[in-house]
């Protein structure tokens, strides 16, 4: 697989918080041109002046219009899809909608992919694909399930369809930190659904670089799935108290922590492999590679990889993060504003 330099590239959902890095990172990259596919008018108009690059197409479309996307893809080499509806609660509240955009949508960039014969397809998922407890989980197992089936659908077409599979990534559209902030801003109180639950996290730029490595060094079927550190729910909204109140005026004392519950579809514990998936994966040093389950005659497993994964990849057993590690990770990526660039 080579790399992104001399390639033209659409990004699904390049608006978002994760498909604008790619974009960035693929122009960085010497990509040739970079088609940025989404269906908010506005966003596409803010990323366009924010980058300012000639080699930038700004498209307006929807995944869910199969016609549009085969327009988009017209001499594409590599498609990286990270559109998709994935709040968990309006999902929930939603269902007949997430289809339509993460199970149909998927489907309708598979079939114009295929039409168009681009060289590499790579599409974003999330832990909560792994044995879903929510409709968003749900369908984006589905999505991933169809993008790992693509590769017998192809035939003799030489496309290759992969996915990256991570957890909750700071900053990212809707994400915990932000929030926490804004409410540590008011005063509190921070509003917790339980200090116990346990999720994955991770910086915009890891899960970057993660789907860019995904595209090198794939053969197509496989799911890449980053290791991850995890942090208690409760724990970094007491970092984050203790670290932020008094930018604000308050004592941290002041501001209250406020158990609210979980939320519909929400789980205790984030799963990044499930216990089905253990069979098929293999371990290298920097991500889990979950083998694809249906018969593909041409892929071949690499040898030497080592099966040491002995139970479910969960967020209840990762590595948590301390105080400090927490607030680290939360300034190094740049998610909150500190009180002098106000």
């Amino acid at each position: 697989m080579t790399e992104l330099s001399g390639k033209t590239v659409l990004v699904t959902g390049g608006c978002g918080s994760i498909g604008s890095k790619i974009v960035s990172r693929s122009l960085d990259k010497g990509a040739k041109t970079v088609r940025v596919f989404d269906n908010d008018e506005k966003s596409l108009f803010r990323l366009q002046h924010q980058i300012g690059d000639e080699r930038l197409r700004c498209l307006l479309g929807d995944v869910r219009d199969r016609d549009r996307l085969r327009l988009a893809l017209e001499g594409i080499d590599v498609v990286f899809h990270a559109a998709a509806l994935k709040h968990v609660e309006l999902n929930e509240y939603n269902p007949f909608e997430t289809v339509q955009t993460n199970v149909v949508g998927t489907q309708n960039l598979i079939r114009a992919a295929l039409e168009e014969e681009v060289e590499s397809f790579v599409a974003v998922s999330t832990d909560k694909a792994s044995n879903p407890a929510s409709v968003m989980g749900a369908t984006k197992l589905l999505s991933e399930r169809l993008v790992i089936a693509a590769n017998a659908y192809k035939g003799d077409r030489e496309t290759t369809f992969g996915c990256v599979r991570f957890g909750n990534v700071l900053g990212s559209s809707g994400s915990v930190v932000p929030v926490f902030y804004e409410q540590i801003k008011d005063g509190g109180p921070v509003t917790v659904t339980s200090p116990e639950m346990t999720r994955f996290v991770m910086p915009i730029g890891d899960a970057v670089d993660l789907v860019l490595s995904s595209y090198e060094r794939m053969q197509g079927g496989e799911v890449f799935v980053l290791k991850m550190p995890t942090f208690d729910v409760g724990t970094l909204a007491e970092a984050m108290i203790a670290q932020y109140a008094s930018e604000f005026g308050y004592d941290e004392q002041e501001v209250d922590i406020e158990i609210i519950g979980p939320r519909p579809g929400e789980r205790w514990h984030e799963k990044l492999i499930s216990e089905d998936e253990l069979s098929n994966t293999d371990e290298l040093e920097d991500v889990f590679v979950i083998h694809p389950d249906i018969d593909m005659p041409s892929y071949d497993i690499t040898k030497g990889n080592e099966h040491t994964l002995e139970r479910e990849y969960t967020s209840e057993s990762g590595r948590r993060l301390s105080h400090s590690e927490i607030i680290d990770m939360i300034e190094s990526a740049g998610v909150v504003e500190n009180d002098e660039s106000q």
